[in-house]
């Protein structure tokens, strides 16, 4: 089976958005390759490091709420 990676960077992204605190941290317990590739794209914070969460971009705050409705959401 081949994977699409944007598709699980769409919901990794929604699921850190599900774990936000501090209004844009995020706690950072995902696939590396995932976080690093949303970091790749301008979504968060570098995932390397001691902090154990990462700091959403003004984007990725917005896509991750986009994300997380679209994925998540009930009102449909």
């Amino acid at each position: 089976m081949r994977l699409d990676d944007d598709k699980i960077d769409q919901a990794v992204l929604a699921l850190l958005f599900l774990g936000i605190h501090d209004g844009t941290r995020a706690w950072k317990g995902f696939d590396w390759d995932a976080m690093n590739r949303l970091h790749e794209k301008g979504y968060i914070s570098d995932p390397h490091g001691k902090a154990k969460s990462v700091v959403f971009t003004e984007e990725g705050l917005a896509e991750a709420r986009k994300f997380f409705e679209e994925l998540f959401s009930a009102d449909k």
